[in-house]
């Protein structure tokens, strides 16, 4: 995706260095310019969205186990909802909900918990019988399935066409966006950041922030801060136009086998996990994983078996050990913020992070409490397991 020219040489002088040019930091540059930071500059290696962010499914939601995601899904989708206003950018929002599919009892009686506590934190959730999931999903199988959990807020939209948005928006404000520019060293002095070298050269600055995705861990090891982000392979394919309007169906998850879809213009976007993960920076395409993709169909949406791919690509997931996200300032590395880990779920929670992300280089208090996301978690055996990941 190209959003506009490249400057042939990178400025002396940031006040903050964005690395990362998918959701996270282009949605970072602009609540960063918006709220009055001047001097913002944004490193992008390849083209804005060109990570795992144009690879992303587009689905946003607020139906998690963890508080805090709960929070950060449904602040993101307040704007996303907002998004063809706010940033004069069509971004094909389809509000058609997420349904979870559901064939053990115990899984069930967790999204029961789960559910209890989106709706104290004012979400719609709720739980739905066999029979409500197939007037909601029609064209699934109801064999095996013991109930569902359903919210008819949540949505799913094109990636690539928020982060063209918030880059645009960033730009008239002032940002300096450099693409196909690589991030070679972050300099750090007496515990603190005082430059990032470029390919394009030096930059000083008191501030970075990591949004690299995939490439968090390697980013974080320049500034001697350990992230623990590994890459998982995800694939996904798109069909042929199907005869009905798939727009009607919601973003539905078979939960145990994470198998799922949504309409895609006018056909429908599939993925799975593969057999076997590969956790590698490993971006090819198996033809096993059809084969496979092609049973779970056959299971759970047999009416949907004789579809016709239209294309496919596959893509990263950025992994953290407890599936949960990386976000706040370093410890031991003054100026030095991160976000990353996402594990399946960054793009849906781009726009709200972006704002955590303004308030803690501001040092203001963010919408919602993201100590227990801090990386220090590890370190203190604190993990913060996630439950709802695809």
């Amino acid at each position: 995706m190209t959003t506009g020219s490249t400057p042939q040489v990178a400025p002396t002088h940031a006040s903050v260095v964005i690395v990362g040019g998918g959701i996270m930091g282009t949605a970072t540059a602009h609540y960063l310019a918006e709220a009055g930071v001047e001097d913002v500059v944004l490193v992008e290696r390849d083209e804005l969205g060109s990570g795992s962010t144009s690879k992303a499914a587009g689905g946003l939601r607020s139906q998690f186990s963890d508080e805090v995601n709960i929070a950060l899904g449904a602040r993101s989708l307040e704007t996303f909802r907002r998004f063809r206003s706010d940033f004069d950018q069509d971004i094909d929002l389809v509000t058609s909900g997420y349904l979870f599919l559901l064939d053990d009892e115990e899984d069930a009686a967790r999204f029961e918990r789960n559910v209890a506590l989106q709706q104290s934190l004012g979400q719609s959730s709720r739980m739905v019988t066999v029979a409500e999931a197939a007037e909601l999903s029609p064209v699934i199988s109801t064999a095996g399935l013991v109930g569902g959990a359903f919210n008819p807020d949540d949505a799913h939209c094109t990636p690539e066409a928020a982060v063209a948005g918030f880059a645009r928006a960033a730009r008239r404000r002032g940002v300096t966006v450099l693409r196909h520019t690589e991030v070679t060293d972050i300099v750090v002095e007496d515990g603190a950041v005082t430059g990032v070298e470029t390919s394009r050269g030096p930059i000083t600055t008191s501030a970075v922030v990591c949004a690299a995705g995939a490439w968090s861990q390697a980013l974080g090891a320049m500034a001697g801060v350990e992230l623990p982000v590994t890459p998982l392979r995800r694939q996904i394919m798109v069909t042929e136009p199907v005869d009905f309007d798939a727009r009607k169906l919601p973003f539905t998850i078979d939960f145990s086998t994470s198998y799922y879809f949504h309409s895609e213009g006018d056909g429908l976007l599939m993925g799975a996990p593969e057999l076997t993960d590969v956790r590698e920076f490993d971006t090819h395409r198996d033809p096993e994983w059809i084969e496979h993709l092609s049973r779970l169909i056959a299971h759970r949406t047999p009416a949907l078996e004789d579809v016709c791919i239209r294309r496919g690509w596959a893509g990263l997931y950025e992994c953290s050990p407890d599936h949960n996200a990386l976000i706040g300032s370093a410890v031991d590395v003054d100026g030095f913020l991160y976000a990353c880990g996402f594990s399946g779920h960054g793009f849906l929670q781009g726009p709200a992070v972006g704002e955590v992300l303004r308030d803690l280089y501001l040092g203001r208090e963010p919408f919602v409490d993201i100590s227990p996301m801090s990386v220090e978690r590890f370190a203190a055996d604190a993990l913060r397991v996630e439950l709802n990941i695809v």
